[in-house]
């Protein structure tokens, strides 16, 4: 459409959403005791399983976001996610900045969940909101 709005919507299959609340749920939980590791200063190896089941979690949520309309990648809220991405790789190489850059990342991550859709769906590409598959 000449809006950029796309009338068929994004690519779906059989119980989506269920499989994104699962996910979403699984990726607070482990991104939860990842957070708290750090805090109560617990060694790397101790938050691993942690940090493997954010990373793991986030990439599936991606994965599905790709899926469904791969112009994630340039829209507001898919910018978020690589943002969150390499604060991650912060916390990760750089223990002593990890709370901070963690706890950064809650707060891009709950400011991009919850922003309106005239923000999470702006493409900084096309320097416009695109909704739905084609763009």
């Amino acid at each position: 459409m000449a809006d950029g709005n796309s009338t068929s919507g994004p690519r779906s299959f059989p119980g989506i959403r269920w499989v994104r609340i699962s996910l979403r749920t699984a990726h607070l939980i482990a991104m939860g005791l990842l957070v708290g590791g750090v805090a109560a200063g617990l060694p790397p190896e101790q938050t691993a399983g942690a940090l493997w089941g954010t990373l793991t979690t986030g990439a599936a949520f991606v994965g599905i976001e790709l899926f469904q309309a791969p112009i994630f990648l340039v829209q507001l809220k898919g910018i978020a996610v690589l943002a969150k991405f390499m604060l991650l790789i912060v916390a990760v190489e750089i223990p002593s900045a990890a709370l901070p850059a963690m706890i950064l990342a809650i707060i891009i991550g709950g400011i991009s969940s919850h922003m309106p859709g005239k923000y999470r769906y702006y493409s900084i590409v096309h320097r416009r909101v695109i909704h739905g598959p084609s763009g």
